[in-house]
């Protein structure tokens, strides 16, 4: 049987890419190419921390046009992105002005207001979800205050937004739908009682559609432009990319945690069902959407923002360093050093990461890392420990687990790896590390006759075609 291929758009917080997966029917591997790569990051403009998301959609074309020379028989286009942040549009269809991203400050004057309206009680009993400034539903009772809200006609979640510029069909998608706040986790429609709490008109927010659903056919001008067949369509995929992550935790049984380690950590269970309990909303767990119904239950833990953040800020002062080495170096140093809250809102904002993490484990009482290495022991030190913890929680609330799956950019880290290993006790298996971009290109492939059906037939197919390494409690 002939190999088919997907094109993947991939855009994270740091970074993004545009990438091919060929998959072999008859085999079940999926081999992933890469064909562009770009930088993400947000800078102030007017006085707000904003994306840059015209630039990224020039990046994506660029993309797309490598995909289309390498790939001309490439059926479909999926798109993955952070979660939470949104365009705004106006009634023809314009962008008002480029997205302000979930670490500007703007949440911090409303939190109250919206608090006054619907108490968190109230809110995560309709939306499962845990409590984040960032949250979309804060940043819209913020973005109420613009003089850009009386011009918007429709508020559009970032990976629906680069679909709408390439396909003209304006929807949401599922799982990213399910992190703004506003959704009804037991329906997996918006919320009418929340919308008119919130006062916000129903008519901003376009209507929910599911993971492997066909979008529509590019357009005429995007065709055009990178060299794609007109044939070529957008499908729906796990929009939110840790949900794409999920699809690609190579499990062997329900019974399994997963940590999604990238910019920021995802950690927590796959159910088939919210937990709604006060007690899970006391351990602030949240229950996004995953592909095929399944619930996410999971919690928002810091990331690898740490160490990215760290590294630039050292760049920054002239004394750039090697990952590597830091890292042969930090798994050097003695266990039991200084750790962090890697939850810690002061931790949010970029900027002089070091020096902060210095300052919060002097307010714990600790004495400060010294050097670069020092402070990387520390992140992963403190990511680990936030790692098993939040799992060991999770496990309290829902049901145990026999195996943890780190996948994404930190399943890469050795150290954090069995650090995770050795702090909850349980077996690790790391990898796939692309497993964003393949829960993507699978969903794109079962959609279109070319993959599995069920969530569990991809995972069989991923255990055997894909590198993991397992580390054991020491």
């Amino acid at each position: 049987m002939a190999a088919r291929v997907f094109g993947a758009i991939d855009i994270g917080a740091s970074g993004g890419r545009v990438m091919a997966g060929v998959v072999h029917p008859s085999s079940g591997r999926t081999q992933l190419h890469t064909l562009h790569r770009f930088a993400n990051g947000a800078t102030m403009q007017g006085g707000h921390l904003r994306w840059n998301l015209t630039g990224l959609f020039a990046e994506v074309m660029t993309g797309l046009t490598a995909l289309a020379a390498q790939f001309p028989e490439v059926e479909s286009i999926g798109i993955d992105t952070w979660a939470v942040d949104y365009g705004l549009l106006d009634a023809d269809g314009r962008l008002l002005a480029e997205p302000i991203s979930y670490r500007d400050s703007r949440t911090d004057s409303v939190i109250e207001r919206v608090h006054d309206r619907v108490t968190q009680d109230e809110l995560y009993a309709v939306n499962g979800l845990q409590y984040l400034p960032f949250n979309t539903l804060y940043q819209l009772e913020a973005e109420k205050r613009s003089p850009l809200w009386d011009k918007t006609a429709h508020v559009v979640l970032l990976p629906d937004l680069l679909a709408y510029w390439l396909t003209g069909q304006l929807r949401t998608e599922a799982t990213n739908a399910s992190t703004t706040g506003l959704l009804d986790v037991s329906t997996g429609d918006w919320s009418a009682a929340l919308l008119e709490l919130l006062d916000l008109p129903p008519q901003l927010l376009p209507e929910i559609d599911q993971p492997g659903e066909v979008r529509g056919r590019l357009l005429p001008r995007v065709s055009r432009a990178t060299g794609l067949a007109d044939r070529v369509v957008v499908t729906t995929v796990g929009s939110h990319d840790t949900a794409s992550a999920v699809v690609a935790v190579p499990a062997t049984s329900r019974r399994f945690g997963y940590v999604s380690s990238g910019t920021w950590s995802l950690a927590g269970l796959e159910l088939d069902k919210p937990v709604l309990t006060a007690e899970s909303q006391q351990a602030n767990f949240t229950n996004e959407g995953g592909v095929d119904g399944r619930v996410r239950y999971l919690r928002n833990v810091g990331g690898l923002w740490l160490l990215q953040e760290s590294l630039r800020t050292w760049a920054d002062e002239g004394t750039s360093h090697d990952l590597a080495s830091l890292l042969t170096e930090a798994e050097t140093l003695p266990s039991g050093g200084p750790t962090i809250d890697v939850d810690d809102p002061e931790l949010i904002p970029p900027g002089r990461m070091p020096q902060r993490i210095a300052a919060a484990v002097t307010h714990k009482g600790g004495t400060p890392p010294t050097g670069p290495a020092a402070t990387v022991r520390c992140i992963l030190d403190s990511l680990a420990a936030a790692y098993a913890s939040t799992l060991g929680r999770a496990s309290e609330l829902a049901h145990g687990i026999d195996v943890i799956h780190i996948v994404g950019g930190g399943s890469q880290n050795a150290l954090l790896c069995q650090l995770t290993a050795d702090l909850s006790g349980t077996p690790v298996t790391g990898g796939p590390v692309e497993a964003t971009a393949l829960g993507n290109v699978l969903v794109q492939a079962r959609t279109h006759g070319a993959a599995p059906d069920s969530l569990e037939e991809l995972r069989a197919a991923l255990r055997e075609t894909q590198e993991v390494r397992v580390f054991v409690p020491s």
